[in-house]
């Protein structure tokens, strides 16, 4: 009979868990989607400014993870280990996010420092839920095709909330805008509709999952200069980091830079909403047929032809006349079909690096580990503010005008050759990768036998405080 650790997790649990997700897509989407955006041609900051301010925020932000993680894995109370950061972080994190959609009558500087603060900490919030909301999922069971389904589940739903961003936003700020007859207070209504939305499935998250995975004593004394331990033996953990990075810049990058392109390049604003729905589109076919797919073709081909799929959509886009809408909206839909495979699949691998990182140190560091990914996946995302950010303002970019064909060439960069040259050193990066599945179930076993030994060990000490 498999133990509580290996068990099978309801799919009520599963649902639970990815709305978690699906809250923080609500709001952290909306942010790496439209914030440029808002501060460029809502705001009034330059793009220069506003690009070098989303490398400075998620370079602070970043830093801060591992510091993050080390406070989480040593995190013990009644809710568990991580769960407690769910229910405490959900509503700071939506009033910040409202806060950066918030345009106060600021001079040019007071409104760079006033975008820094409330940037700032929405980031440092998001992250405090994020690393523990993440290493939830090593938490729940060690069954690796669980961890996979899980998985599944909350790309599935984060992709949902992705897509509910990327059509509705556009459509509800618009809608809102037009009502009160002023933009920045529709940029402000919108994002306070999915803050209040997001921080209640926060909530609900926190309610729906459980903790099972047996913790040691060990892990109590986690430092943050095991980070550098991690490196030294923990080999899937470095390529899965640098992996991320890139993919995260790949998608930051054309998630951010889409507006641009269907605003001016296609010249069809009524577009954007359409263009980002396709953006998240496949992941309601794909993903509830990941674990199949992994299953049958293995980790390394199933991200190694996503990968493909992505770069030939991107190419296709780089190729086809803007004017040809079919053409353009479909080469999206290419791109962006291997693009949420890939996305989604790589977050089912953090797991494996943990469960690996225990195997060769003997600390389980779930909360540290997720962090040192985020402070990878951080640098990717700033990718998404800074490269779009100086790109246009060196190809000459004015906001609210009719581009020049050099701004125009610059938009057209930033959306396909930037993210194909991202894409090439990602499919050299994971084929690094040297966790097979054998491998993996060897290890599983290993750590069952681990725990068992403890427990027994624990159970042996009460039975002889009793006898005394």
């Amino acid at each position: 009979m498999p133990s509580e650790n290996l068990k099978r997790v309801s799919m009520v649990e599963k649902v639970g868990y990815a709305s978690g997700d699906f809250a923080c897509n609500l709001i952290y989407a909306t942010v790496s989607t439209y914030l440029l955006f808002f501060y460029t041609d809502v705001f009034g900051l330059s793009a220069a400014a506003a690009g070098t301010m989303f490398l400075v925020v998620r370079v602070i932000d970043a830093l801060a993870d591992p510091f993050i993680g080390t406070i989480v894995d040593r995190t013990n109370s009644k809710f568990g280990r991580f769960r407690p950061y769910l229910l405490f972080g959900a509503f700071p994190f939506a009033i910040l996010a409202i806060l950066c959609f918030t345009t106060p009558n600021f001079s040019d500087m007071g409104k760079l420092i006033y975008a820094y603060i409330t940037y700032v900490g929405l980031s440092l919030t998001y992250t405090t839920i994020n690393v523990p909301y993440g290493a939830l999922t090593s938490a729940m069971t060690r069954n690796n095709q669980e961890v996979v389904s899980i998985t599944s589940v909350r790309m599935f739903f984060a992709n949902l909330g992705g897509l509910i961003v990327a059509f509705f936003v556009p459509l509800l700020s618009t809608y809102l805008r037009d009502t009160t007859g002023n933009s920045a207070l529709g940029w402000q209504l919108t994002m306070s509709i999915l803050g209040i939305i997001g921080a209640c499935l926060l909530i609900f998250c926190f309610k729906s999952t459980k903790e099972r995975v047996v913790l040691q004593k060990s892990e109590e004394k986690i430092k943050l200069l095991d980070i550098f331990e991690q490196f030294r033996f923990n080999r899937p953990l470095v390529v899965l980091s640098l992996f991320f990075i890139i993919i995260f810049g790949v998608n930051s990058i054309s998630n951010s830079v889409g507006i641009y392109y269907v605003t001016y390049n296609v010249g069809r604003e009524d577009l954007v909403k359409w263009y980002g729905l396709l953006g998240s589109l496949p992941a309601l076919i794909i993903l509830p047929f990941i674990p199949r797919i992994n299953k049958w073709i293995g980790k390394k081909k199933l991200l190694n032809f996503a990968l493909l799929l992505n770069i030939i959509g991107l190419l296709a886009l780089l190729i086809v006349p803007p004017s040809n809408v079919f053409l353009v909206l479909f080469c999206r839909l290419i791109a962006a079909t291997g693009s949420v495979t890939a996305g989604a699949y790589m977050w089912a691998l953090i797991p494996e690096t943990i469960e690996y990182g225990e195997y060769k140190t003997g600390k389980r560091m779930g909360g540290l580990i997720y962090a040192i990914i985020g402070f990878f996946f951080k640098f990717g995302m700033a990718l998404g503010g800074i490269v779009p950010g100086l790109i246009l303002d060196k190809f000459g970019y004015v906001s609210n005008q009719i581009q020049t064909s050099q701004a125009l060439t610059g938009i057209l960069i930033t959306t396909t050759v930037v993210p194909i040259i991202f894409l090439i050193l990602a499919i050299i990066d994971i084929n690094f990768y040297n966790l097979d599945e054998e491998e993996y179930a060897k290890m599983v076993r290993e750590l069952e036998n681990r725990d068992k030994v403890y427990l027994d060990n624990i159970d042996e000490f009460k039975i002889q405080k009793l006898e005394s």
